[in-house]
């Protein structure tokens, strides 16, 4: 776990199941295509291959897409 930015928050590690979910059920394939266009949030592969977030990650990404959608 690292301290999340500027908070002090713990931070936390999200899987790409729990991100598309948490932005109202996208797809995996989706998510996917966005990190091909290099539109999606920064994420790393684990050993085992599968991709992690960290939420802080996330969470700047969102907002840096606040502003895109005003």
């Amino acid at each position: 776990m690292r301290l999340g930015g500027r908070t002090g928050v713990k931070d936390e590690l999200v899987t790409v199941a729990e991100i598309c979910t948490e932005l109202k059920g996208i797809s995996r394939r989706t998510f996917y295509r966005w990190r091909e266009l290099q539109d999606a949030p920064q994420a790393f592969k684990l050993p085992n291959g599968e991709l992690r977030v960290w939420r802080s990650d996330f969470t700047a990404w969102l907002r840096q897409r606040e502003g895109v959608a005003a």
